[in-house]
């Protein structure tokens, strides 16, 4: 009779037992499912503060810095001679003989060079014969025209007669007028067979030798020589807008030549064009430099400086920070919480990589550089940390 209950106790034990493996499985399993709910709300927190911290722009920044007492100004200058006149021929023929040649010096009126031009010389011979056959009729329809007034005044012959002979007394000497200016036009034309210097110089170039056929005319190839006067130099530069106000005559200049080195010239601002080139908005200046050593060369290229008054009351800020607009030239200025403060600015000269500001910001204002198109007022941005500079070589005592 004893045998019931205690297959009772081991039910209940077991059935205890079973319970207890429950309700573990159970906490096991809602504390994984808290633990799972816990960690994706901490993901997708951790993804929108991510989202929105990148969605914060990293920009870079600028101090704006006041203009220089002084600015060079280095602009490339074309050099050229006082004089230079390409020598081309006047009259056709063959070259007879050349008397200069490159770099020879010459004085004005000195031959350079003798054409043979017997076509010429041809053509000048029957003018001559030509003149003297006119100055004959002349002379004979004058006579007969003073005979005819003596004539006229018996009444000898009519009127009508009288006043064909003083017409073809006119008309001879017309004539005769004609055939001494045909004659003078080919002595002239006779003496351009001598090509002479035009002004005192040197010979830089010779196009032509002994035989060479010569044709009269700036169209007929390139010229026999080219004679530059070197005593005195210009130098043409072109000043950009900005600066064409800062130049005037007088001005002095120093010119660097890259044949030179180590040396620096002195020239002075001889003239200016007082206008500007439509297609590049520069003004042509005029310089000039004593030659009288020959140290330089025409066609040489120079670098130009100018020394400028500069304007220590203005402003300069990089020109990459510039924002273009309908409402005119921006910056982005950012306030102390990083917000971003547009502000229209007023722009004075172009530097290149700066440019000089008259209105719009203030000295301690902190520019974006480089701003993004889509940057806008009130938005907020984070400064990017600047690099730490390389050190230089040797600064460890290396």
């Amino acid at each position: 009779m004893s045998d019931p209950p205690i297959l009772d106790d081991a039910a209940r034990a077991r059935d205890s037992h079973s319970r207890r493996t429950t309700y573990l499985i159970v906490a096991v399993a809602l504390g994984l499912a808290v633990w799972g709910i816990v960690s994706r709300i901490g993901a997708r927190n951790a993804l929108e503060h991510q989202a929105a911290d990148a969605s914060i722009v990293t920009v870079l920044t600028a101090q704006p810095k006041r203009g220089p007492g002084a600015d060079n100004l280095v602009l490339p200058g074309n050099v050229q001679a006082f004089y230079e006149a390409a020598i081309y021929a006047r009259t056709n023929g063959y070259l007879k003989i050349w008397h200069t040649d490159i770099g020879s010096p010459v004085k004005q009126g000195q031959p350079l060079a003798e054409i043979d031009s017997p076509e010429v010389d041809q053509e000048l011979r029957q003018a001559q014969a030509d003149l003297g056959t006119a100055e004959a009729n002349y002379q004979l329809a004058r006579t007969t025209n003073e005979r005819w007034k003596g004539l006229l005044a018996t009444e000898s012959v009519s009127q009508q007669d009288a006043d064909q002979r003083a017409g073809d007394a006119a008309a001879k000497l017309a004539a005769r007028q004609s055939a001494a200016a045909n004659l003078a036009r080919l002595q002239e034309m006779q003496s351009f067979k001598r090509v002479l210097a035009p002004f005192d110089g040197v010979v830089t170039q010779r196009n032509t030798d002994v035989g060479a056929l010569i044709t009269a005319g700036q169209n007929s190839g390139s010229p026999l020589f080219r004679v530059a006067d070197t005593h005195r130099l210009r130098i043409y530069v072109a000043v950009p807008q900005p600066y064409a106000g800062s130049i005037h005559r007088g001005q002095t200049a120093g010119l660097v030549f890259a044949d030179r080195p180590g040396k620096r010239y002195n020239a002075a601002v001889e003239n200016t064009a007082n206008a500007l080139e439509a297609s590049s908005r520069t003004l042509q200046v005029e310089l000039q430099i004593d030659n009288a050593r020959g140290e330089l060369l025409p066609g040489s290229y120079g670098q130009v400086y100018f020394d400028l008054a500069g304007d220590d009351n203005t402003l300069r800020i990089p020109v990459n920070s510039v924002l273009f607009r309908t409402a005119g030239l921006q910056v982005a200025v950012l306030d102390a919480e990083h917000r971003v403060h547009l502000k229209t600015i007023t722009q004075g000269r172009d530097f290149g990589t700066e440019i000089e500001v008259l209105s719009g910001v203030d000295m301690g204002d902190t520019l974006v550089v480089n701003p993004p198109d889509s940057i806008s007022d009130g938005l907020r941005v984070r400064i990017a940390t600047q690099p730490a500079p390389a050190a230089k070589p040797g600064a460890n005592g290396r």
